[in-house]
């Protein structure tokens, strides 16, 4: 059986106790062993995390020290996966640079905040992590990201004619590391089309 974790905390507004829930009900289904903390402790005990198959990160904002990051960075480097959504992932540790280059981009805005209609288009509609979603249209935060060019994407928005990238994979080391940036709260979270994509993308990236 895979074995996963599942970290929350950080800022409240993203609701991540009630993401982390929903998170681990889609891998429980998918026959995870799965634990979650909302301690960054978690990641301290290098042994322990080492056998895991898949780390979900849910902390916006907050502060890590280097020992419970260099232990995260070390397992997925040597192959754990790591995917995440929203500010749980990509807006995480705003001083961890390292922690950003891992993760493969970083939020810099939101224009008009939350409550902002947008589309959501898929770049390639027969890869296995997109196919059969089609494009979609989701009322919430829209993120503009600084991201590492290196990354794979999956599906964009536009800002004024710009694609900015919504969904991306990479590796680290040997590690398969997935983002989607839609998730500001649990309900869009819910969305059928938001759930189907997470739970595809802990699959693609589980050890």
């Amino acid at each position: 059986m895979k074995k996963a974790l599942i970290v929350w905390g950080g800022w409240d507004g993203h609701e991540p106790d009630l993401v982390a829930q929903i998170f681990a009900g889609i891998l429980r289904e998918e026959n995870f062993e799965v634990t979650v903390s909302d301690t960054l402790d978690s990641f301290t005990d290098a042994e322990r995390i080492a056998a895991l198959d898949l780390i979900v990160p849910v902390w916006t904002m907050g502060t890590i020290t280097q020992e419970q990051l260099r232990p995260l960075l070390d397992t997925v480097h040597a192959g754990c996966g790591i995917a995440g959504c929203h500010g749980g992932m990509a807006d995480s540790f705003r001083n961890e640079v390292e922690y950003q280059y891992m993760v493969g981009g970083q939020w810099v805005a939101h224009p008009g905040n939350d409550g902002v209609l947008y589309e959501v288009n898929m770049t390639d509609p027969e890869n296995p992590l997109t196919k059969g979603i089609g494009d979609f249209e989701v009322k919430s935060e829209k993120y503009y990201m600084h991201i590492d060019p290196a990354v794979k994407i999956h599906a964009t928005t536009n800002f004024d004619e710009v694609k900015m990238p919504v969904v991306w994979t990479k590796t680290w080391g040997e590690g398969k590391v997935y983002y989607n940036s839609l998730g500001h709260q649990a309900d869009i979270v819910a969305m059928p089309q938001v759930t189907e994509m997470m739970r595809r993308g802990f699959l693609w990236a589980v050890r």
